[in-house]
């Protein structure tokens, strides 16, 4: 079984989507339903398919965040040095084309945000700088073919 890094604050969020998924909207799904059977002819009632239809998703995503959460690992970021680019760090690079620079956390698959710049340990470009140190070029492979980045900056995030 695969354990699953997460940092503590993305596995609390994750354990907190499943307790409201058990407790919440578990128990809405069900009200609606009942309330859609007493509207008569199951057959042709779109109230009772919908809310079938998102029971189906709410148990789904149960399931999944189980599994998730029991095969969870916090990663303890204190034993971390943050010299080289590592689960729990932000890098910042820069294309050594145009010199633009970007900034990335990054984190376990499911915590990764792309909006918040939060990329995972699976991502092409985690996979190309985890283990550099700063100062180091790497090759990220993308669709248009392999692209260089210059390391600028390693720190660890807080827990």
């Amino acid at each position: 079984m695969e354990k699953i890094p997460f940092t503590p604050a993305g596995l609390e969020k994750l354990k907190e989507e499943l307790y409201t998924l058990k407790n919440t909207e578990r128990q809405a799904v069900i009200k609606a339903i009942a309330e859609a059977r007493e509207h008569g002819d199951l057959s042709e009632n779109a109230e009772y398919h919908a809310a079938r239809e998102r029971q189906s998703f709410i148990e789904g995503r149960i399931t999944e965040l189980e599994d998730v959460t029991g095969r969870a690992e916090i990663v303890d970021l204190s034993r971390l040095t943050g010299e080289t680019v590592t689960f729990g760090t932000k890098v910042v690079i820069a294309d050594e084309e145009t010199d633009e620079e970007s900034t990335y956390v990054i984190v376990g698959p499911y915590e990764a945000d792309i909006e918040q710049n939060r990329i995972s340990t699976a991502s092409p470009i985690a996979r190309a700088l985890i283990g550099k140190s700063e100062g180091d070029s790497v090759e990220v492979r993308t669709p248009r073919g392999p692209h260089p980045y210059e390391i600028v900056s390693i720190e660890l995030i807080s827990q």
